[in-house]
């Protein structure tokens, strides 16, 4: 079994990384340590840069097929990871997840219509449909005792009226890492269902469940979640391939998949790149000795950060994700407002994080930290973090 070096310290500069390339423009300096956009800082695993390489020693990128492997590649990875028998005809490559929702909006979102959204959220549910001029409903999270969330099933019925047409899920969610159960699941898509709202599950981190959690794919768990939903997936997050476009949607309704499939094929946008079928492939064919690897080091950077913070940081409280490399920090305590928070964090611990009032209702007095990188930057931050607090 091979051993893969996590702790490795990879000098991403000078890539066009948009962590680093884009902290100017984001923050206002460039000296801060970048854990904030959602890609790793780990090496692509080899087997998936070998089957790169190996197709660059051919001398011609010229149009290609699908390869025959593709789909089912795909589908054998999700039913023995996930218990979900995917047949290959429900599936189709989307140039990204951000942009299918786009894609979605535009297809099943009358100007008229509405799109519900359950914010603290990926912000890009809440800016993607604002961009194409929908109204958006919010369903905000019910915050529990424990620091976890729950879906406000009450307040959905009161605020889901006959124009909402689309409820955007985030499952596992972002920026909380929570894995919802299935009862949840099964609740949300018997009230979707019965009001013909179409649910767009964004499962980007359904590979990266942590410790003993197990993800649950939104049409899986009944015959109304199958017939009210989109799934979209992808390798990008679990195998650190987000600059190569490799992700692909699921639709199990033969109506709702013929309505979309066809306008995408009908716009050319449902073909995959050559780099993103070999990458694809490559990962869910030979990646889950490297997904166990990394699970486990992600797994106790997070105990780290949480242990560091009970001990010298009592006033910042990492809430557990249960699943990804994103840990939600609720810095409440520390009694700032957002300005305050956001100017500790940039001009004193001089960390790049991204701040939680972008996430929409209930985020502000969070921040949100990217421990998918080694445990030395791990430690760099959180003493960062410790002297620019002392300061207060």
């Amino acid at each position: 079994m091979e051993s893969y070096n996590f702790d490795k310290l990879i000098d991403r500069t000078g890539t066009d990384a948009y962590k680093y390339e884009n902290l100017k423009s984001v923050f206002g300096r460039t000296d801060l340590l970048p854990l904030w956009v959602a890609d790793m800082d780990f090496e692509t695993p080899p087997f998936i840069t070998d089957a790169l390489r190996k197709r660059m020693e051919h001398p011609v990128f010229g149009y290609t097929v699908k390869p025959k492997d593709l789909w089912p590649a795909v589908t054998d990875w999700i039913e023995s990871h996930h218990g979900w028998k995917v047949k290959s005809e429900w599936l189709t490559f989307i140039p990204g997840i951000v942009r299918g929702i786009g894609m979605a909006i535009n297809v099943f979102v009358k100007k008229d219509e509405k799109v519900i959204i359950q914010p603290p959220v990926y912000h890009p549910f809440r800016l993607v449909p604002q961009a194409n001029h929908r109204e958006l409903v919010y369903n905000p999270l019910h915050e529990n005792a424990d620091g976890s969330y729950s879906m406000d099933f009450e307040n959905l019925e009161k605020v889901a009226d006959e124009k909402c047409r689309m409820l955007i899920l985030s499952n596992p969610h972002n920026p909380g890492g929570i894995v919802w159960d299935r009862e949840t699941l099964v609740r949300l898509a018997e009230f979707c269902y019965s009001r013909n709202i179409l649910v767009i599950s964004d499962e980007i981190h359904c590979d990266m469940t942590l410790w003993d959690n197990k993800h649950i794919p939104f049409a899986s768990v009944s015959d109304e979640a199958a017939a009210c939903s989109i799934t979209f997936g992808a390798p990008s997050k679990t195998f650190n391939i987000a600059g190569i476009v490799s992700s692909y949607a699921i639709v199990p309704d033969d109506s709702i998949r013929h309505r979309f499939y066809s306008w995408m094929e009908a716009n050319e946008l449902n073909s995959p790149t050559l780099f993103s079928s070999i990458a694809t492939v490559a990962a869910f064919r030979e990646g889950e000795e490297w997904r166990r690897q990394m699970l486990h080091y992600v797994e106790g950077n997070i105990e780290y950060v949480i242990g560091f913070c009970k001990e010298f940081l009592p006033e910042i409280r990492p809430v557990r994700p249960q699943a990804s490399f994103l840990v939600w920090l609720d810095c409440r305590n520390l009694g700032l407002n957002h300005e305050q928070l956001v100017d500790l964090f940039v001009n004193k611990a001089h960390l790049a994080f991204n701040d939680g009032a972008m996430f929409g209702q209930g985020g502000d007095g969070f921040m949100r930290m990217n421990v998918g990188t080694p445990l030395t930057i791990v430690k760099q931050a959180m003493s960062q973090m410790k002297t620019a607090v002392d300061s207060l």
